[in-house]
């Protein structure tokens, strides 16, 4: 079964975090940690970390896709668990790397979840009315 439109919205929620991403850093412009030295180079604002927001919206976008696309819970389950955990592990090595303080990447978490959400929430009331493939029919 084809999934354009479905693939093109993940694409379009994507992209679309990127830029309230940037947004919120110009908005903030909060500066980056100097307790240590940075063993990676970066140059944005520090608030809110823009992987772990970014990695929010990618791994919870293409694991709920993942998981609506499964008929075993265990499945799903499996998803959306490797979808967190992946998420977890970028925000940790940020603040490792001493590029980010830990509410950078909280504030990069929550406000990656709500988008997600909020493109989920946009892709339901798409397909309600038709606009966007529905979930899969299981027999």
């Amino acid at each position: 079964i084809c999934k354009s439109h479905m693939a093109l919205f993940a694409a379009g929620s994507v992209t679309g975090g990127l830029v309230v991403s940037v947004l919120l850093k110009d908005i903030f412009q909060r500066p980056r940690p100097e307790i240590v030295p940075h063993i990676v180079y970066a140059s944005s604002s520090s608030f809110p970390s823009g992987h772990s927001m970014m990695s929010a919206v990618t791994y919870l976008t293409l694991g709920a896709l993942l998981a609506r696309s499964q008929e075993r819970k265990r499945l799903k389950a499996f998803f959306l668990l490797l979808a967190a955990l992946i998420i977890l592990m970028v925000g940790v090595t940020r603040v490792y790397l001493g590029v980010h303080w830990p509410t950078d990447v909280l504030a990069g978490w929550m406000a990656g979840s709500l988008w997600a959400m909020l493109c989920w929430a946009v892709a339901r009331w798409l397909q309600g009315r038709h606009t966007l493939e529905r979930e899969a029919e299981h027999a």
